[in-house]
């Protein structure tokens, strides 16, 4: 498979442009997924797939429990800045409305609650991971 430079170039342009972090590009059998790094300005190819991409989600020892969704589209922080104390830990007693963790989007930083009293069973996002509306972000027994 041949990969269009000027792609990758444009779509590095537009990330730039427009303040992104993160852009994707799909053509029939490619994908091209570029984005910033946190650390530096540059910017990376960060995949590149066929058109059966193979994915590497499993699903392995199901826990049970009230599942915490993402209630919009962002990235996951633990903390509210780097450094400080996570609202999240494995084995931590939470109440209903507590603050598990801030997804932002667009600038804003948005507090999700704990939908129920409980202990965190288990942690599904990495601090800094992008989620999606309805992922599931935390699991509470």
């Amino acid at each position: 498979m041949k990969i269009d430079k000027n792609i990758i170039k444009e779509l590095t342009d537009y990330l730039n442009e427009f303040n992104l972090t993160e852009i994707e590009y799909t053509d029939k059998d490619t994908k091209i997924k570029v984005s910033k790094s946190n650390s530096t300005s540059s910017s990376q190819v960060v995949g590149v797939a066929a058109s059966n991409p193979i994915s590497f989600e499993t699903k392995s020892n199901v826990l049970s429990g009230t599942e915490v969704k993402s209630p919009i589209i962002g990235t996951a922080y633990l903390a509210a800045e780097p450094g400080a104390k996570k609202f999240s830990e494995i084995g931590k007693k939470i109440k209903k409305g507590e603050t598990v963790m801030i997804v932002e989007a667009m600038k804003t930083m948005n507090h999700v609650p704990s939908t129920v009293d409980g202990i965190i069973k288990k942690i599904c996002v990495e601090d800094g991971q992008p989620v999606e509306y309805g992922q599931t972000i935390i699991i509470v027994e």
